[in-house]
């Protein structure tokens, strides 16, 4: 009998030995050694090899199976080990209860997040971010782990743990931890001056990166050492090289002459200003910024340039009458088709001639209905607003005040819609009916346009605040003004400071804006949901003193008293049923605002 080497282990764990079939001469005489063909060994001494042959096939098979048995025995190879634990020959539900109960002596689950971001180093629970071992599926890794058979007996290896973690919580935990680390990028944006383009430069900005972040977190939390977690430099999808060729390529050429509009009501012609108003460029979540013409803008710019062609639909909206929300009718309209006519005047503006469109007249219905308003649920009045202005009406601040606050007065916000401040009024400047005024710029009060309107934006975040509404964006100011309460206020810029706020409610809300000579009002009007609103104040901190500071007299000069600065936590407690059912914190530094004087030291 041959026996032939062994061959890898078949499917069924049983190793194969390869035998040649012999026959039993028992019917043939047995001849001598003699008579022996060719001189060899008898029957006998054949008998004695196969025999001898047959005892060492079966200890070969007998050892072989009895390695395969205890090489193969368990889920998981011999000589596998999880943190320290071996789990090498046992079941896998053996393994995952040997293991977890490992886990648990050791308090390895507990063991704290230790990370560096940027230049700072902080340590979070585990169980805070959702960070934990996943033992059952650590276990079907060690299963799988690959081994040969004597690699199975003498043989060893190590298997990580699979870590799981809570990527959203753990982004959130970093971001606070990562403070003023991180920083948002300048989106591009390209506005207009009267009829001259400026171009607002990207700028890249520093942020976590989530994905980056958990898979960090993931490989090095159990090593020992702290995980390095990386910031990094996010960019616009817009280049300045971008902005500066549609500045060249676009925005320039669009305002250098005027474009003549045909209709089959009569030609219209559309001026440099119009076209300024109307055309906007926004970026979007990626910091891409793309051209679009804004009809809305540009029949309002036309204003009655349009009125013998086109007949504006009018919503439906809504009056307080008698202490009661009232809605009233709107009306159908005809007007140009504003997807083509956006589309056909986008496409000349380049153009240094041949500047023509043709506009096509369809009916309009109006966006909001009275029977759509009847069931927002909009009948009592939820909160009310005031702050309070010098100067009577007549002032050019208070004459802001009184404009935002018809813009905006009627609004109707519905319900898992966002209002945006500046996305309603659009760019605030002379055209629209606003004049110079004192605003703040680099620290100081000069003169700009629109000066006044963060006080009205003050008084409608604050409306929305007592009703509950969700603070989508806001921004104090950086320096404190007694009109205003402290922390829960706000102020606006165009186009990078907003103030937006969503209704999360499932009710419509009603902006009911009212002013006299000396104050603005903002009521909102809806269903009441919540049994109150109030504010909790913590007490000031870190006071700091005003410095003084001399500026060259002239018109441009405005003087200022100084204000402290200090840091302040704002509460909104908002009740339902006799509970506190929200209890969120606002938090704000104020700079101390320097004393400005017109005029040298001792002038």
């Amino acid at each position: 009998m041959t026996v032939y080497g062994e061959t890898l282990p078949p499917a069924d764990d049983r190793p194969t030995v390869k035998v040649t079939a012999v026959s039993w001469p028992h019917d043939e005489p047995e001849p001598t050694a003699a008579t022996a063909p060719g001189g060899g060994p008898g029957p006998r001494s054949r008998r004695l090899r196969i025999l001898l042959a047959a005892g060492v096939t079966t200890a070969v098979l007998g050892t072989v199976a009895g390695v395969g048995a205890y090489a193969y025995a368990g889920d998981v190879p011999r000589g596998t080990s999880v943190l320290g634990t071996e789990l090498g020959g046992r079941s896998r539900t053996d393994a995952v209860r040997d293991l977890r109960t490992e886990l648990d002596r050791a308090g390895t689950l507990s063991t704290p997040l230790r990370m560096t971001i940027g230049e700072r180093t902080v340590e979070l629970k585990p169980a805070d971010v959702g960070l934990t071992v996943d033992v059952a599926a650590t276990v079907d890794a060690a299963a799988r782990a690959q081994a040969h058979p004597v690699s199975r007996l003498v043989g060893s290896r190590t298997v990580a743990p699979v870590v799981t973690v809570d990527a959203a919580r753990l982004d959130a935990a970093l971001r606070k931890a990562a403070g003023d680390q991180t920083r948002e990028w300048t989106v591009p944006a390209i506005i207009f001056t009267g009829t001259t383009p400026k171009p607002v430069r990207p700028k890249p900005g520093l942020a976590l990166d989530p994905q980056r972040s958990a898979q960090a977190v993931r490989d090095g939390w159990l090593s020992g050492q702290p995980v390095a977690v990386p910031l990094v430099e996010t960019l616009p999808a817009t280049t300045d090289d971008e902005v500066s060729r549609l500045v060249t390529e676009l925005a320039r050429p669009a305002v250098a002459a005027p474009v003549t509009l045909r209709t089959p009501k009569g030609t219209v012609t559309i001026p440099p200003t119009a076209i300024a108003r109307s055309l906007r460029f926004t970026a979007d979540d990626r910091g891409k910024l793309t051209p679009r013409i804004d009809v809305k803008r540009l029949r309002s710019a036309l204003g009655d340039k349009l009125a013998a062609i086109e007949v504006e639909p009018r919503d439906a909206r809504m009056t307080v009458t008698g202490g009661r929300p009232t809605p009233v009718d709107g009306r159908p309209g005809q007007q140009l088709d504003p997807t083509a006519l956006g589309h056909d005047l986008l496409a000349v503006l380049p153009r240094a001639d041949d500047r023509t469109v043709t506009g096509q007249l369809k009916e309009t219905q109006p966006e909001v209905t009275t029977a759509k308003l009847a069931g927002l649920g909009i009948k009592e009045r939820v909160s009310r607003f005031t702050t309070r202005f010098t100067g009577g009406l007549s002032s050019p601040r208070s004459q802001n005040i009184v404009q935002v606050a018809k813009e905006v007065d009627g609004t109707v916000v519905l319900p898992g819609e966002t209002f945006s401040l500046n996305g309603h009024t659009g760019e605030r400047g002379y055209d629209q009916g606003y004049q110079d005024a004192p605003v703040i710029l680099d620290g100081k009060l000069v003169p700009g346009v629109g000066g006044g309107v963060s006080q009205f934006t003050t008084t409608l975040f604050n409306a929305t605040y007592y009703a509950g509404l969700e603070d989508v964006e806001h921004k104090p100011h950086s320096y404190w003004f007694s009109r205003y309460p402290a922390v829960i206020e706000s102020t606006i810029f165009w186009p990078t400071l907003d103030f937006k706020f969503r209704n999360n409610t499932p009710y419509g809300v009603l902006i009911d804006t009212s002013y006299t000579a000396g104050s603005v009002t903002v009521s909102i009007w809806s269903t009441k949901i919540y049994d109150s609103v109030k504010t909790e104040y913590g007490p000031r901190r870190d006071i700091t003193s005003p410095k003084t500071i001399h500026l060259e007299a002239g018109p441009s000069c405005i003087s200022s008293n100084g204000i402290d600065g200090f840091t302040q936590d704002a509460f909104r407690i908002i009740k339902k049923d006799g509970k506190v059912l929200k209890r969120e914190k606002f938090t704000w530094r104020y700079l101390a605002e320097p004393r400005y004087v017109c005029g040298p030291a001792g002038g």
